[in-house]
């Protein structure tokens, strides 16, 4: 059974830093391509940072490129999102999600976790 469990969220301000990781079990991690998902009040799910299975290769939203960097840890079945320069439009519940194989080029999340909050205010 597939688990993704958040963890790194909470309160900080404007132009502050965060860091979330993700600890996944029940499946092969080094096999599969994962991302970090997010949702703000009011608003639908759309993907941040994603990260094929070998960590080779990653991309992100216009919005958080060059602030946030995902990372993986293949021995220890973790995934990082470290936000720097953090904007009030960051505020959000941020998922760990996992892709159906070793890429996410053309491909949807199949699965998330049930994320963290990330609350970015004066």
């Amino acid at each position: 059974q597939v688990q993704l469990v958040e963890s790194g969220g909470g309160w900080v301000q404007p132009g502050g830093t965060l860091r979330l990781s993700c600890a996944a079990s029940g499946f092969v991690f080094r096999n599969y391509a994962m991302a970090w998902v997010r949702q703000a009040p009011g608003k639908g799910l759309e993907w941040v940072a994603r990260i094929n299975s070998s960590g080779g290769s990653a991309g992100y939203i216009d919005s958080v490129r060059g602030r946030f960097t995902i990372s993986r840890d293949n021995a220890e079945d973790t995934l990082t999102l470290q936000m720097t320069s953090l904007k009030p439009d960051d505020t959000a519940v941020y998922y760990c999600a996992k892709y159906p194989g070793m890429t996410y080029y053309l491909q949807t999340y199949e699965q998330k976790g049930q994320g963290t909050q990330v609350t970015v205010s004066s």
